[in-house]
């Protein structure tokens, strides 16, 4: 079959590989295990060294702008995306537009339909956003909040990652419809926990050092443990524009012999630190699904969390996990304690979380259930 007959998927992704993210690894799992279409995706360039063009797993990949100014090139995007899309619509057999977010460059189709350069084509919307509702609202001076409206007009289909994102999408005025799909985790990566003849606890967190994750919550919390469990550790996988301030509040609580900061650590290498931990904490403000809970649940971790978000989707209190109060360092030192020291709940938790991940939270599964829906889109008239 000639290439420009293939039937094609176009993806809109404001950022991809080699730039690191919950959306990012969505796309990368999903089409790598999807072999009955080619995938193209426009991204924005937000390094110089990134190159224009190239083939990443099952995804040639074109990026937009010039990689010396990233927010001007993302501002530009949807424009410069929408120019480079009109092109490949008439080279190649695309059967669907799919917006990862709604976010700058994923704005290109939407482009294309507002101005009519695009009638047939099915526009997929999926929604990934974990920032705070006010954040989605009214971040760039209130044009987040127009975007919001734009999509919801526009998508012909919604894939949300949790309830909690399905019902904002409404709340913002979407009329398609709408289905729940969540992020998965790759259980063929995961080892059992090892098994640790020493005597020390490990808490983990995997985290964007940013405000929404409540890292700030987690520190203050380990001082209040420290007071218990002396020997108490704390890994913080992660880097983010938080680092600083919070190695500051370490050292103002007194445990930098307590947290250790490793920084950024590849994908595929954070199973490696999850089946040397003992629990996982992540004291969220806010989370779109929570991805870094799954992989944890995979590992065989129990999960301390907050009821934000996507979380409850998967966090039931006392047998997939524990809840706490967001920004209360004494309720998540109480049930970091707690974990550690009441066996039966801590592997209670352990199973049940597992079992859960395995049964239901697989990328074979999400990418079963996306190709159901690519095949419904490709087959629609609009």
């Amino acid at each position: 079959m000639n290439q420009e007959k293939k039937t094609s998927i176009l993806i809109f992704s404001t950022a991809y590989l080699p730039l690191i993210g919950g959306a990012e690894i969505a796309i990368k799992n999903i089409t790598d295990r999807i072999s009955e279409y080619d995938f193209l995706l426009i991204t924005t360039r937000l390094r110089k060294d990134l190159k224009k063009r190239e083939r990443v797993g099952n995804v040639d990949v074109i990026r937009v702008g010039t990689g010396f100014w990233p927010f001007f090139d993302k501002i530009c995007s949807p424009f410069l995306g929408a120019f480079v899309a009109r092109r490949l619509m008439k080279e190649r057999n695309i059967k669907l537009f799919w917006c990862m977010m709604v976010t700058f460059t994923s704005g290109a189709p939407f482009l294309l339909k507002i101005l009519r350069l695009n009638k047939k084509i099915p526009i997929l919307l999926t929604l990934q956003e974990g920032d705070p509702e006010s954040h989605l609202k009214y971040s760039n001076f209130a044009l987040s909040g127009l975007s919001w409206i734009l999509a919801m007009c526009f998508a012909d289909y919604i894939q949300a990652i949790s309830v909690y994102l399905k019902d904002f999408a409404i709340r913002m005025g979407a009329k398609v419809r709408i289905e729940v799909i969540p992020n998965g985790v790759d259980i063929g990566l995961i080892r059992p926990r090892a098994i640790k003849s020493e005597k020390k606890k490990k808490i983990i967190t995997t985290s964007r050092l940013v405000e929404k994750n409540g890292i700030d919550t987690l520190i203050e919390a380990v001082s209040i443990v420290k007071n218990k469990i002396p020997d108490i550790q704390c890994w913080i996988i992660g880097g983010g524009e938080k680092e600083d301030e919070l190695k500051k509040l370490t050292a103002e609580h007194k445990v930098t012999e307590n947290i250790v900061f490793f920084g950024e650590v590849l994908p595929n290498e954070i199973y490696n630190y999850l089946t040397s931990a003992d629990v996982f904490v992540r004291a969220s403000r806010s989370e779109g699904l929570g991805n870094s809970f799954l992989e944890a649940m995979g590992a065989n971790l129990p999960i301390i969390g907050t009821p934000v978000g996507g979380i409850p989707d998967f966090l039931k209190d006392g047998e997939t996990g524990l809840f706490v109060r967001p920004d209360d360092p004494q309720d998540l030192a109480g049930k970091i304690i707690l974990l550690l020291e009441d066996s039966d709940l801590y592997e209670k938790i352990s199973k049940n979380g597992r079992d859960l991940v395995v049964d239901h939270y697989s990328w074979e599964s999400v990418s079963r259930s996306m190709l159901r829906i690519f095949k419904i889109l490709e087959e629609a008239q609009i």
